[in-house]
Parts: C-alpha cells; sequence; structure tokens
C-alpha cells in the first residue's frame, strides 16, 4: 500500500485493487525492460500495428495469467481477507474499442508478445468510450463514459514524446516554396502500455496518442 499511500486498514476496495495492479506490474516492468534491451542489441525488425481501436479489455486478470502468477496473488489477498474476483471486477474497461477491429488488433498484440515477435501498437488514447446508457421513468438517458475517471494504472506517459499536430489553416505559396499558416494546433502525447506474452518473458509495446492543449 505505500504506492498508493492509503493505510491498510482504512483501504477501501478500489484503493486494494491500485495496490494490487501495481504489484504486478512491477513484474511486467522487469520482462519489459529486458526484451526492449534484447530488441535494441540485436537490431531486430519490428511490426508495427496501426489501429483506430484497441479492444484490450480488462488487464489485471489477463496479466496475471500472463505471468504464471493468478493463484499466489490470490491466496495473498485471501490472506488479508480479500477476494481476487471481486477487486478484477472493479477495474475499469479501457473505453479503446467498441467492436471487431479493436478486438481483432488487441489479439493481434496478444499473439505477437507470445510468439516472442518483437512488436508495437499505435493507436488514439481516447478520453472517452462508448456512452453510459441509465433507464429514468422508462426512457434511455445517455451520459459520457468517462474510463479514465480514476487514472490508468497501466499506463506510462512519455512526457518528452511529444509532437505538435496542425488541423485547418491555408496554403500560402511563396516563390517556389510552399508554407502552411494560420493552423489550429495540439500536441500529440505518448502513453505507453506493456502488452505481456503468455508464459514467456517477451513483452511488446502499445503506444496510445492524447490530444493535448498547448
Amino acid at each position: 500500500m505505500f504506492t498508493i499511500g492509503k493505510d491498510p486498514v482504512v483501504a477501501n476496495k478500489h484503493e486494494w485493487l491500485n495496490a494490487t495492479l501495481f504489484a504486478v506490474r512491477d513484474r511486467l516492468v522487469e520482462r519489459w525492460l529486458r526484451s526492449n534491451r534484447a530488441q535494441l542489441s540485436q537490431e531486430t525488425r519490428q511490426v508495427y500495428y496501426l489501429s483506430m481501436e484497441f479492444l484490450i479489455g480488462r488487464t489485471l486478470s489477463n496479466a496475471m495469467l500472463s505471468l504464471g502468477i493468478y493463484e499466489d496473488v490470490q491466496g495473498a489477498l485471501e490472506a488479508m481477507g480479500l477476494n481476487l474476483e471481486e477487486l478484477i471486477d472493479e477495474e475499469n474497461d479501457p473505453g479503446l474499442g467498441n467492436g471487431g477491429l479493436g478486438r481483432l488488433a488487441a489479439c493481434f498484440l496478444d499473439s505477437l508478445a507470445t510468439l516472442g515477435l518483437p512488436g508495437r501498437g499505435y493507436g488514439i488514447r481516447y478520453d472517452y468510450g462508448m456512452f453510459k446508457q441509465n433507464i429514468v421513468n422508462g426512457s434511455q438517458k445517455e451520459s459520457p463514459d468517462y474510463w479514465l475517471e480514476y487514472g490508468n494504472p497501466w499506463e506510462f506517459k512519455r512526457h518528452n514524446t511529444r509532437y505538435k499536430v496542425r488541423f485547418g489553416g491555408r496554403i500560402q505559396q511563396e516563390g517556389k516554396k510552399t508554407r502552411w499558416i494560420e493552423t489550429e494546433e495540439i500536441l500529440g502525447v505518448a502513453y505507453d502500455q506493456i502488452i505481456p506474452g503468455y508464459d514467456t518473458d517477451a513483452t511488446n509495446t502499445l503506444r496510445l496518442w492524447s490530444a493535448q492543449a498547448q
């Protein structure tokens, strides 16, 4: 509980979830760094998969199964009077896709890592998923699905990996030179997430880009 700065005696279910997530993530990072070093030292070719969606689903259970520590974590939590399945249900489902395209992209990344093939996924870090639906007085009421309400403990923000992205504007011709002027600009900031392979040290990276104001 040191990572989240909360006394276990007063921690709620979501705080226990985060403590478990960070403990599992630490073990994933060890494999991730080893994989990155190996790929850099061998100058291996990589597969790059671009998709508008990555329907990766809840990550905790998949990460524990890939690491082979599901039962160990379950036993440790039970010794403290906690239920692993209940904590898993607390995890937000990332709002990064909602159809076959997103599920296929996530499966490709899982398969690449499990087969030990170096690869990266690239996509968009959406702030909101599909809308939430509630029935009020017999009518549907929609509300935003802000899946990042509690943050995403699995991701690593790359503060120094950011690029200007321009929209609109107009083209100005100056002799043989062409200038793109009067544009609207945002920053594309990178967020990395580990994609573990099943029962292997091989891991890959999903890099998502977030749109932020300058």
